[in-house]
């Protein structure tokens, strides 16, 4: 495809441009890292939604994908990837009638479950499938999402897991609390323990998390990290010191609409465009080359800016970039994204797991 030197003022806004360069070398980065400390990769595609970014991470040593939702599992098993790991309880009988059809189009599908519920439904679904269903028990170390308590539970459920027709255990997986690495490893290790005395084999246990990824070796009971904002990077993990604006390779174009006040102006970026996230920061994201500017509230379709009444002022029709506080937020708001390559524009590709959300 031929290519054309990216003029901001022509692109209609909001939009969202994904620095390609920055984001591959995002990957390869944390790739390496991974091989350097023994640990096996599954990115989360959640943060992109887009298949070709996907392939891309397998294609640099990924072992496969991590999902949240069918549907983004859906999406991507139909462009043939096939190691998906679901992180979450898949329930009721439409979700797993579709698990089943997903099943059989894939090499490798494993989920999660937390408890004897969740189990149920899906031994009764894969009993009399062509091969097992690979399960991992959730646990709760710290991030207070779903997840057993303790590390008996955690034996008692892989326990139930090993007798249920049509279910193989696979091992144990947690989405932790930020700065709780070392949690991780205390749960996990007392979990595999009692796992390896009752005689139960434990495959994997999976852990993830952008805002501790280069920590990730300091839980060596940890075979595989999943990891999804890394990829684009934005300034919630920015202000943690994970990366630099450098690094971050997603943000949303939006224009100057309204110059309504001194030291106040008003973008086509509302929440609607940025995500009403605030990650503990002040502000809805950082504006490229503008320090000055604050985005201090967000309306639907209104991003609310407030300046020093000394500067100069913003023009209606100005152009401007920000790094949302959430990428990931951010994927799901929008049907296309903006590909830049070399500071050129590649190419326009649809967000093709967006709104897949069931």
């Amino acid at each position: 495809m031929k290519k054309c030197s990216v003029n901001f003022n022509t692109i209609d806004t909001p939009a969202v441009l994904i620095d390609r360069d920055i984001a591959e070398r995002n990957i390869f980065r944390f790739q390496e890292y991974c091989v350097e400390k023994g640990l096996t990769l599954r990115p989360h595609i959640k943060t992109h939604k887009l298949v070709e970014l996907a392939q891309l991470q397998i294609t640099a040593g990924a072992v496969g994908i991590n999902c949240q939702k069918l549907g983004e599992a859906e999406v991507m098993a139909a462009h043939c990837i096939d190691d998906i790991l679901i992180t979450y309880n898949i329930i009721g009988a439409v979700k797993l009638a579709r698990l089943t059809s997903l099943a059989k189009k894939v090499r490798k599908l494993s989920v999660t479950a937390d408890s004897a519920f969740t189990l149920q439904g899906l031994s009764a679904t894969f009993e009399q499938a062509p091969k097992p269903l690979n399960v991992l028990v959730e646990c709760d170390t710290g991030g207070q999402r779903c997840g057993v308590q303790t590390p008996d539970a955690a034996v008692e459920l892989a326990k139930q897991i090993s007798k249920a027709p049509g279910l193989t255990f696979n091992g144990l997986m947690t989405y932790p609390a930020k700065g709780g690495t070392t949690a991780v490893q205390v749960f996990m290790s007392s979990a595999e323990r009692l796992l390896r005395a009752c005689g139960i084999s434990c495959p994997t246990i999976s852990s993830g998390g952008s805002p501790d990824m280069w920590q990730a070796h300091e839980a060596p009971i940890v075979t595989e990290y999943r990891v999804g904002t890394y990829i684009y990077n934005d300034r919630s993990l920015v202000a943690g010191g994970i990366c630099g604006l450098e690094d971050c390779a997603l943000s949303v174009l939006t224009t100057v609409v309204s110059v309504p006040a001194i030291g106040r102006a008003i973008i086509d970026a509302g929440s609607k465009a940025l995500s009403s996230d605030l990650l503990g920061l002040n502000g809805y994201g950082h504006i490229v080359g503008h320090p000055e500017l604050q985005i201090v509230k967000l309306s639907e379709e209104h991003g609310h800016l407030e300046y020093p009444v000394e500067l100069s002022p913003l023009k209606i029709g100005q152009r401007l970039r920000v790094i949302p506080n959430h990428a990931c937020a951010v994927s799901n708001l929008f049907d296309n994204v903006m590909l830049l390559r070399n500071g050129a524009f590649e190419k326009i590709v649809p967000v093709a797991a967006r709104g897949c959300n069931t």
